[in-house]
């Protein structure tokens, strides 16, 4: 129930991920704050978007104190939560694509294949800060090539992360199968978010 969870601060401009905070009836609000999002080259793949998320929380922290001095009201307390998802097809990052040509390419790798989705999760209070990945298994049906330039052409996804989504029609039409949390791969595993906001 939204009263039994805590207010909280969306380090995300994502309008997928405050739509699922929105269908659980969380009460936040959106701060963000840019950062590099430039990781350690040595670290394993799965840690990859946990220090990103990490790293866009301690951001909006770090701003909101700075807002905070001198003010008697402020939104310091309040827990801030960051996340970040990457695609991985085999042991290979693909990010956002740059450009027509990469968003294709993109989903020509991914077509007949199945490849990892995980969201590095970071949740920040004022005295503790949680993280974690989440990872789903996700297999594309054979696309065409006149598939794919249809869905890039209509639904332009250059700020996907492997170049699609799949609550679009390419996952309508297109995902074979999925293992683990959909909503992972929409960008939040919104239901362990929903656990660890009720442990606070």
């Amino acid at each position: 129930m939204r009263s039994s969870l805590p207010r909280i601060i969306l380090a995300s401009q994502s309008p997928r991920r405050k739509m699922l905070l929105e269908w659980a009836e969380v009460d936040f609000e959106v701060i963000v704050k840019h950062t590099d999002e430039i990781v350690d080259p040595a670290l394993p793949i799965v840690a990859v978007p946990v220090a990103i998320a990490r790293e866009k929380a301690l951001a909006v922290k770090q701003e909101l104190t700075r807002w905070a001095e001198g003010r008697t009201e402020n939104s310091t307390h309040l827990p801030i939560l960051a996340a970040d998802t990457i695609v991985v097809l085999n042991d290979r990052i693909i990010g956002k694509p740059a450009n027509r040509e990469e968003a294709v390419q993109f989903l020509l790798q991914l077509s007949g294949q199945t490849h990892k989705v995980i969201t590095g999760v970071t949740l920040l209070t004022a005295t503790d800060t949680f993280s974690f990945a989440d990872i789903t298994s996700v297999t594309f049906h054979e696309l065409t090539q006149q598939q794919i330039e249809y869905y890039v052409d209509k639904y332009e996804p250059y700020d996907k992360a492997g170049a699609y989504a799949i609550q679009e029609w390419i996952g309508v039409t297109g995902i074979k199968s999925i293992q683990g949390d959909f909503y992972n791969v929409m960008g939040l595993p919104v239901s362990r978010v929903l656990q660890l906001l009720k442990e606070l």
